[in-house]
């Protein structure tokens, strides 16, 4: 399935490469992921007595002239090879593909409290200068953590948060303070 997922992705990645679209491309592959991630728009999608030219029809008629051409070909394809399922991995591979092309990363930033825009932006604007990339901050709330942030990014895992501090303590308390 990721094979497969990853060939669609990158075909449409290379139309959009060579015709310059590619943050147009990116911008509606994410659209085109939200709407089709829909429980209903979902059960349609794979419903197995619905046949593929009511299918194009459905995809024509809420999306043509919305998103490229390539996207639409890739409901298309899919729908006649009667892949529907590899869908929506197809377009998060394309979405990473293009990310990547790009040199945007997702931050996962966990805190005790919700992070106001402000500090959004500053730890944003942070992250992007450490890593000499774009970042998107992707921002939750977890009260466990009693404060401070937990933050994975490109691979990394940075953990200031008060929870962790307390557990260090603890091992230090433990070990007799012998550092």
């Amino acid at each position: 399935m990721e094979r497969l997922s990853l060939l669609y992705a990158s075909a449409v990645f290379e139309l959009a490469l060579e015709q310059n679209k590619v943050d147009e491309c990116l911008e509606q592959a994410a659209a085109l992921r939200d709407s089709l991630s829909d429980a209903e728009c979902l059960r349609v999608l794979v419903h197995p007595h619905i046949p593929a030219h009511e299918k194009h029809e459905l995809f024509k008629k809420a999306f043509a002239g919305r998103i490229q051409d390539s996207l639409l070909g890739l409901l298309f394809l899919a729908t006649d090879k009667n892949r529907e399922t590899y869908l929506l991995s197809a377009l998060s591979e394309l979405i990473d593909l293009i990310k990547r092309h790009k040199k945007i990363v997702t931050a996962e930033v966990s805190s005790a409290v919700p992070i106001d825009d402000a500090q959004a932006e500053a730890l944003g604007n942070m992250l992007s200068k450490k890593l000499n990339k774009s970042v998107e901050l992707s921002l939750k709330v977890d009260s466990a953590l009693i404060g401070g942030p937990y933050i994975f990014v490109d691979g990394h895992y940075i953990d200031w948060t008060v929870k962790k501090r307390l557990r260090d303590l603890t091992v230090y308390m433990k070990e007799g303070c012998s550092a």
